[in-house]
């Protein structure tokens, strides 16, 4: 039968060896998996084409489809970017996840402004132009449907 003293060394010696194996442990989050990349365009489809997120309120909604298209470059040019600014200096992958998001951020938001503004100067009613009670806008056969951002201008 162990006495006390042996039982404590025991445990001390497993408390020191789990901490030894932790140190040796590093987490990193660079390269992101396949599984998080996914959930990321997911996600920016999500705030392109509904209506409930603040860039969609301020520039207008993005078809689902234009938005699927638009989410899977926005995440590989900023993977790409992401990946090619990389050092070996950033041990656990916080300063490229950094500028990964950075510019998803800022590709997103160009993407919905130049469609905003497309939309906008390509809706825009001229003299050969007519407004329906629907706010579509006609011109040359084709139809438009005016976004709310026009209505901010």
């Amino acid at each position: 039968m162990e006495g006390p003293d042996s039982t404590a060394a025991t445990k001390s010696h497993q408390v020191g060896d789990t901490s030894a194996k932790l140190n040796n442990l590093t987490h990193r989050i660079w390269p992101p998996t396949q599984r998080t990349r996914d959930a990321v365009i997911n996600r920016l489809i999500e705030t392109l084409s509904s209506s409930k997120s603040l860039l969609s309120k301020r520039y207008g909604t993005i078809p689902k489809e234009e938005a699927s298209a638009a989410a899977v470059s926005i995440e590989q040019e900023a993977f790409s970017l992401a990946g090619a600014s990389f050092s070996g200096e950033d041990d656990n992958g916080m300063e490229i996840l950094q500028v990964y998001s950075k510019e998803m951020s800022k590709r997103m938001l160009d993407t919905v402004k130049a469609r905003a503004a497309s939309t906008t100067s390509t809706a825009a009613p001229s003299d050969s132009t007519q407004v329906d009670s629907n706010n579509a806008v006609s011109a040359g056969g084709e139809e438009f449907i005016s976004s709310s951002t026009k209505a901010e201008a």
